[in-house]
């Protein structure tokens, strides 16, 4: 029997199974069965004719020969994906799917609105928005941009420094008339505080004065939580005093459900970045979206310069 051919489709399952060392997570990325996949697999092993994958009954890792083969099929894809995007670029329409991850408070109130924008004046990209405050594995996930609040460790990445998110201290009325309202920061210790159990140090509040100092207080309270717009929700009904992005805030301000509090004393801004796995960084549609978000962001508020 001759040896099957060695296809695009088997490569791109192989790449993902790689990466992701699940069949059955590759099988529902891509929407096919899992028995297709293995499939995949079985023949494009049998094109090269060595092993590129090492299964057990918990994981599938690669093969030295499957590592190298890997790094290869990642440039022959990525050529691929680039040829169809110039000769669709010829045509004047950008099209194909981009895989964005966000910080879930972010993306629904502000990003998610930037994304309908674009994808107005770009009507043959789709964009799978997955939202999750999780640091994913941008790779193995199948991400191909992501917008990340705070610092960064991740040097595998382009880097595109979006600016600083500011933050302020509020609370609602309500609450306020019934507690009173703080007026220096050592009165924060004896306040219900709205805690989130998903930000390092939280249980610490540090503010910045209006001269450059710093002021430490502990940072305590019945309510903690792992999602911005839960924080939200709290501070609107009054369940105590949070620090919280303005961006995240800028509505209930505006309507006076939420007072800031402290003038002159801020949490220091967090930055606001966009992460890009370098093997998409050519692609033409990729580009466009972070070239409009870039100029876009800038509008969102709080957000300050880079």
């Amino acid at each position: 029997m001759d040896r099957p051919d060695v296809s695009l489709e088997r490569m791109r399952s192989f790449v993902r199974v790689a990466e992701r060392g699940n069949l059955s997570a590759v099988a529902r990325e891509l929407r096919v069965g899992q028995s297709t996949i293995t499939r995949h697999l079985r023949e494009l092993e049998a094109a090269v004719g060595v092993p590129l994958l090492s299964r057990t009954t918990r994981r599938v890792t690669l093969t030295d020969e499957g590592r190298r083969y890997h790094a290869d099929c990642i440039q022959i894809l990525r050529l691929v994906e680039q040829a169809g995007d110039e000769a669709r670029a010829a045509r004047g329409a950008a099209s194909g799917t981009i895989r964005v991850s966000c910080t879930a408070a972010f993306g629904v109130l502000q990003v998610s609105r930037l994304v309908f924008a674009f994808q107005d004046l770009h009507p043959g990209i789709v964009v799978d928005l997955n939202l999750t405050d999780d640091y994913v594995d941008l790779v193995r996930e199948g991400v191909d941009v992501a917008l990340r609040l705070g610092p960064l460790a991740d040097s595998s990445m382009k880097l595109r420094p979006l600016g600083r998110s500011r933050r302020l201290m509020a609370a609602a009325p309500a609450y306020l008339a019934a507690r009173g309202r703080p007026s220096v920061p050592q009165d924060l210790a004896g306040h219900e505080g709205i805690r989130m159990t998903n930000v390092a140090g939280s249980e610490t509040l540090v503010l910045e004065g209006p001269g450059g100092e710093r002021h430490t207080v502990p940072f305590g309270g019945r309510f903690r939580v792992d999602h911005g717009l839960a924080a939200r929700e709290a501070l609107a009904a009054g369940r105590g005093i949070s620090p919280a992005h303005r961006w995240l805030v800028d509505d209930l301000l505006a309507d006076g459900r939420v007072e800031a509090i402290l003038p002159g004393w801020e949490p220091p801004p967090v930055p606001l970045s966009l992460l890009i796995v370098p093997e998409r960084a050519g692609i033409a549609r990729v580009r466009l979206l972070v070239d409009f978000l870039a100029e876009r962001i800038a509008g969102i508020p709080g957000i300050e310069g880079r």
